[in-house]
């Protein structure tokens, strides 16, 4: 079989635009599940029971079960329940935000832990309300000590992302796959898109290393 890469320059536009949609996906998600998974970190480290449980399982089962079934479920079930029509988009933005959130929320409730109670008792003594003991003492350096971690997450979610495309989402993967059914060259398109993945995520993940090291020499750990 003789390859020729230079068919994809005719899809040029639609692999784009694919991308395109990856990329506003993967920053929606990472947005959304960061906010939740520090909410869902403070409700793990709360002294609440109940709050506590229920953070908890909710954490484990996302974590514990296939990222792709609960994407299917949000897709085809949710909308039973509901009485309301979910678009692709809509799904792919919940399933990937829901997972997001349970595995960042791990990596702050760390943070959260690493932080000294002396700070804590400090702002009670200082009389400083509960919300902003969260956002100007305990926010800024859960959000620091976690970055590299959650950088790593970033990484993880932009490749997981691709599944959307199991749901009719026109996003790089999908686009890949539709190029590929037409042209019968699977061996291009796939090893194209493949690249194009690994080209984005190559670069975060040295980024990682780097801000990794500099956290932990700023943190003096």
């Amino acid at each position: 079989m003789t390859l020729d890469f230079s068919i994809l320059l005719r899809f040029e536009h639609a692999l784009l635009l694919g991308l395109w949609m990856t990329l506003k996906l993967t920053v929606i998600c990472i947005v959304l599940g960061c906010t939740l998974g520090f909410l869902v970190g403070l409700l793990r480290t709360s002294r609440n029971l109940a709050l506590r449980a229920i953070s908890s399982i909710y954490v484990e089962f996302f974590r514990g079960t296939p990222v792709l079934i609960q994407l299917f479920w949000i897709f085809f079930c949710l909308p039973l329940l509901l009485g309301v029509e979910l678009s692709n988009l809509a799904s792919g933005v919940i399933a990937l935000t829901l997972y997001m959130g349970a595995i960042t929320s791990e990596t702050f409730r760390a943070s959260l832990k690493s932080i000294g109670r002396e700070q804590l008792d400090a702002c009670v003594a200082l009389g400083l309300p509960r919300r902003s003991q969260v956002m100007n003492v305990v926010l800024p350096q859960a959000v620091l000590r976690a970055i590299p971690t959650l950088l790593s997450n970033c990484v993880s979610l932009f490749k997981e992302s691709a599944l959307v495309s199991a749901v009719g989402m026109a996003d790089l993967m999908f686009v890949g796959q539709n190029i590929s059914n037409n042209t019968a060259r699977p061996v291009e398109v796939l090893t194209v898109v493949a690249l194009i993945y690994f080209a984005i995520a190559f670069p975060l993940t040295r980024a990682v290393s780097l801000v990794e090291g500099r956290t932990l020499k700023k943190l003096a750990i």
